[in-house]
């Protein structure tokens, strides 16, 4: 039975040390969105000894309404949380591409930007945004879930050179989305959620009351495990890719 029909009989995996993973590529829009929608199956990936590499396409190069150029000072503070963050977590890895926040399109020049990416870190997993949610989601959010599932089941596995990359083709087997309505894995949290929330207070540019933040988060791993009986979880869809 190969990983893929395992998946299918599962909801809940709790031995990710056993999962015939060993390389994880997270592919996500802003600073923050990792510790904010999977930091803490991040931190149990890396306690598993798994690799993960995060990409990052923007450093919030503007103002939350998205009008405002921050300054480049600004831009590395955001890029210096998110590092901090990382280690919090246990990952080494981190690439910015700097994109301007809110002009992430779904575009063949962002597919353009994602395959040397896959090829370079050749992942088995690659973890992104859902880009289905049509409404609320931020736009970068579905911009960039729509060109990484693009880019994984066509371009990055095909043969001839892309744009003159040398690096072979390459695919991953699955992706986990998460920020999903539709979730059909649940990674149980309990023992990382200290870590999760750490991580996210290491942006601390991001809020001004920390203690209602945690009280938040904690209440939102509760919420997200109930439906699969975990004390604290976070959700994902899994799409096959091969």
């Amino acid at each position: 039975m190969n990983y893929l029909q395992q998946l299918e009989q599962l909801n809940m995996i709790d031995d990710l040390k056993a999962m015939p993973i060993e390389h994880i590529l997270v592919i996500v829009a802003h600073p923050y969105d990792i510790e904010l929608w999977c930091g803490g199956t991040i931190r149990r990936f890396a306690d598993a000894g798994k690799q993960v590499d995060y990409v990052l396409f923007t450093s919030r190069r503007k103002g939350t309404t998205g009008n405002v150029t921050i300054t480049s000072q600004e831009m590395a503070e955001h890029e210096l949380e998110e590092l901090v963050a990382a280690r919090i977590l246990g990952i080494e890895s981190v690439t910015f591409l700097q994109w301007p926040e809110s002009e992430v399109e779904p575009a063949i020049a962002l597919r353009h930007e994602l395959i040397p990416q896959i090829r370079r870190y050749r992942p088995d997993l690659i973890v992104t945004h859902d880009p289905a949610p049509p409404y609320r989601s931020h736009p970068d959010h579905r911009a960039l879930g729509s060109a990484t599932l693009d880019a994984l089941t066509y371009s990055a596995q095909n043969p001839f050179p892309f744009q003159g990359e040398s690096v072979a083709a390459h695919t991953a087997p699955v992706a986990w989305l998460f920020a999903t309505k539709v979730s059909d894995l649940w990674i149980d949290i309990t023992t990382t959620l200290e870590r999760k929330i750490a991580a996210r207070l290491a942006h601390t540019s991001e809020f001004t009351d920390a203690v209602a933040l945690e009280r938040y988060w904690r209440e939102r791993a509760a919420r997200i495990g109930k439906p699969a009986g975990l004390e604290a979880a976070e959700a994902f869809k899994q799409v096959g890719l091969r």
